[in-house]
């Protein structure tokens, strides 16, 4: 759960920064104590929406899974770049046309 608190911070922190003209036109979320959802999207094009869940809940191999997607408009080009992760027990993994695949 810190996690996510951490996560929301950051990605509110770095929508704030260095972008005073950019307008929240989107943000919806739906919190619960095993799950989560939101979404938030802004007037310069960039998008997040992520869901997670609680996973072996109350055992020593508590855990919390999150599938997502951000996107982004390069502001030099113009181009749109996508990444969908997800991040569990194996570490954060993004997917994305851009990135390098191993």
């Amino acid at each position: 759960m810190k996690f996510i608190i951490v996560f929301v911070a950051l990605f509110a922190l770095a929508m704030a920064t260095g972008h005073d003209e950019v307008q929240i036109v989107k943000q919806v979320s739906d919190v619960g104590p095993e799950n989560f959802e939101y979404v938030a999207e802004t007037s310069d094009g960039t998008y997040e929406a992520a869901a997670g869940h609680l996973e072996n809940a109350g055992t020593d191999h508590e855990s919390i899974v999150v599938k997502g997607t951000y996107s982004w408009v390069d502001e030099k080009t113009g181009e749109k770049y996508t990444v969908e992760y997800i991040a569990d027990e194996n570490g954060f993994q993004p997917k994305g046309a851009h990135l390098p695949v191993a």
